[in-house]
């Protein structure tokens, strides 16, 4: 997998080493040579990540990457600050600043690949996310509430057989308002299954288990498959922490464990965490607001027009039959004028739980709009769909409808139209009419009623 990397830095032999570590493992490389130069690439190219040099004249990193990350056009994008400064508090202000991760010069290798494959594994998710987010918020925009979400304490899970340094690493976490739970042994996890976990945080210098194949079980494991992984690495074992990495690990800290720095990295990946949640509840929400009415909670037009296409083309084709049961309550608009329309809605809801509640689970309920329900009926003649739509109709006017907003109660009735599929060349369109049309007929004959027609 290759990505498209910019390069920042204001010193041209430090963009050349960098493009040409990357160009040989095969990454499309962009160069920019400051702050003001960066900005615009990002927002023109829009890489996949950006690796930020820090000490820069007139505009440094630190300012670069805060622009970046106010821009909603820019801030989805990873950005890895390239610091010669090895003061943990110089790196933990980059991350402070929005940056994802950062590179101490002369950058090593080994971490440069590491760094950069966690980034695109995390992009390969968020952009697949964002491509199919179905709300009207710009792509990456995260609103007020859910940015308050992402920056809470972390809820993190530290495995490390070492009673001693497994404390240690838990009080550091535990002092910055974190939420640890410990593991001495990998035989009981129990407690993951239960308590939301943002942070994984496994140590391969762990004697009495694997922690690889410990690795390779959370990211097997439904439960645990999202959540990051951050390894604590011997650095003498890098074959152990590249492994790791590839199994599906999103970071990795050395040791002996700085506390700035495994702080840092603990929010980096518990925000990572929490935003590939937010943008997955969007990307549901959006499915959801696709095919579901939000008032009833049943299925709209749009669902019920695809959903009857499909079980006419399954009937002709398996030669069963196929029904729909129309339904309109009687005198709505006198609900609506006499009590408002809050206490209309209020109609609209309890009829449509009455009707999810008398009919069967195969059978699809939705409402097309007003007050007008429609019922599609799999493997149903004529003959059973009529007494299915007796039965509702006999469901919603037996009792009284309560109506809080107005603490009143309401009778509600309803006319019911049935028709039948009536073989392959019959339409959607056709199908419709002749249940409207029995409505209709329903309508006409006194209401509170169940009409069918054939033809």
């Amino acid at each position: 997998m290759s990505a498209r990397i910019l390069v920042v830095d204001d010193i041209e032999a430090n963009r050349k080493l960098l493009a040409a570590k990357l160009e040989a493992q095969y990454h499309s490389v962009l160069l920019a040579s400051s702050g003001p130069q960066a900005l615009e690439m990002a927002n023109e190219h829009k890489p996949e990540i950006i690796l930020l040099d820090v000490m820069m004249p007139g505009m440094d990193g630190y300012e670069v990457c805060r622009r970046l990350k106010a821009n909603p056009a820019t801030n989805h994008i990873p950005v890895v600050m390239v610091t010669a400064l090895s003061d943990a508090e110089d790196r933990v202000r980059g991350l402070d600043a929005g940056a994802e991760d950062f590179l101490t010069k002369p950058v090593d290798d080994f971490l440069l690949t590491s760094r950069v494959n966690a980034l695109m594994r995390y992009n390969a998710v968020t952009s697949e996310l964002r491509q199919r987010e179905a709300s009207g918020l710009k792509a990456g925009a995260v609103d007020g509430s859910a940015s308050d979400e992402i920056d809470q304490p972390a809820r993190v899970f530290l495995i490390d057989d070492n009673p001693r340094t497994s404390a240690r690493t838990a009080n550091v976490l535990r002092e910055h308002g974190h939420k640890v739970m410990t593991l001495l042994e990998s035989g009981n996890m129990g407690e993951l299954a239960t308590e939301r976990t943002d942070v994984l945080l496994v140590s391969l210098l762990s004697k009495s288990f694997d922690p690889l194949k410990l690795c390779a079980h959370f990211k097997t494991n439904d439960v645990t498959r999202a959540v990051s992984i951050l390894l604590i690495c011997d650095p003498l074992e890098r074959a152990k922490a590249v492994k790791g990495l590839e199994i599906g690990a999103s970071d990795m800290i050395m040791a002996p464990i700085d506390a700035q720095e495994l702080v840092a990295r603990v929010r980096t990946q518990t925000r990572r965490t929490r935003y590939v949640e937010i943008l997955r509840e969007r990307v549901d929400r959006g499915l959801e607001l696709s095919v579901i009415d939000q008032l009833t909670g049943l299925y709209n037009r749009r669902y019920m027009t695809n959903q009857l296409q499909q079980f006419m083309h399954r009937a002709v084709k398996g030669g069963k039959p196929l029904s729909v049961m129309m339904l309109d309550i009687d005198h709505f608009k006198r609900i609506n004028d006499t009590l408002g329309h809050q206490a209309g809605d209020e109609v609209l809801q309890e009829l449509a739980d009455r009707l999810r509640h008398n009919v069967r689970p195969m059978d699809v309920a939705c409402r097309p709009g007003g007050e007008e329900f429609l019922v599609i009926l799999p493997e149903t003649p004529g003959e059973l769909a009529c007494a299915a739509a007796e039965r509702v109709r006999r469901a919603i006017a037996a009792d009284s409808f309560n109506v809080l907003s107005d603490t009143r109660q309401v009778a509600v009735t309803v006319s019911a139209g049935v028709a039948s599929l009536l073989g392959p060349d019959d339409t959607m369109a056709e199908l419709l009419n002749r249940a409207d049309t029995a409505l209709y007929q329903a309508k006409s004959g006194g209401r509170n009623r169940v009409e069918s027609i054939a033809a």
